[in-house]
């Protein structure tokens, strides 16, 4: 089992689309392995996006991503990173595919409703970055076996 992060960003919270957003995941038969609601800071939007902090624009996503709490979330499943991206769609809302979180919900490029993982390796990364080993619960669900054929897991 593969394991990929998720944030509800502020858009989604504000929206009150959080419910929706999860169901979604359950739906698709990701396993929710670990889940809080977090304030970010300054030092914590530095280090996560580091590769955009020299940008003109990262002020504004710093601001727009402190504007209510987020809710961070771990995600368990056969090539679980992959499976999450192409469930948010493209980055920006307004080239998002309908049926995605961000074609259905959202038609802006930085208010996008999530934020997920784009490699397993960036996954572990982030997921440690937000949880500690003990926030990270590893278990099968009830229906775990309706999910995967056996000769998958």
């Amino acid at each position: 089992m593969e394991r990929t992060l998720v944030i509800l960003k502020p858009s989604a919270i504000a929206r009150e689309l959080v419910g929706a957003v999860i169901e979604r995941f359950q739906r698709r038969g990701l396993i929710i392995q670990g889940l809080k609601m977090i304030q970010l800071d300054d030092a914590i939007l530095k280090e996560h996006y580091a590769h955009l902090v020299d940008k003109p624009f990262f002020p504004s996503i710093a601001r727009s991503m402190k504007a209510t709490p987020v809710i961070v979330m771990a995600l368990a499943g056969l090539d679980a990173v992959n499976v999450v991206r192409a469930m948010t769609g493209a980055t920006n809302g307004r080239n998002a595919t309908p049926g995605t979180i961000r074609g259905d919900f959202c038609v802006s490029n930085q208010q996008n409703i999530v934020h997920a993982s784009d490699s397993v390796e960036n996954a572990n990364i982030e997921l440690k970055r937000f949880f500690s080993d003990n926030e990270l619960f590893d278990y099968q669900t009830a229906n775990f076996r309706t999910i995967y054929a056996d000769d998958e897991v």
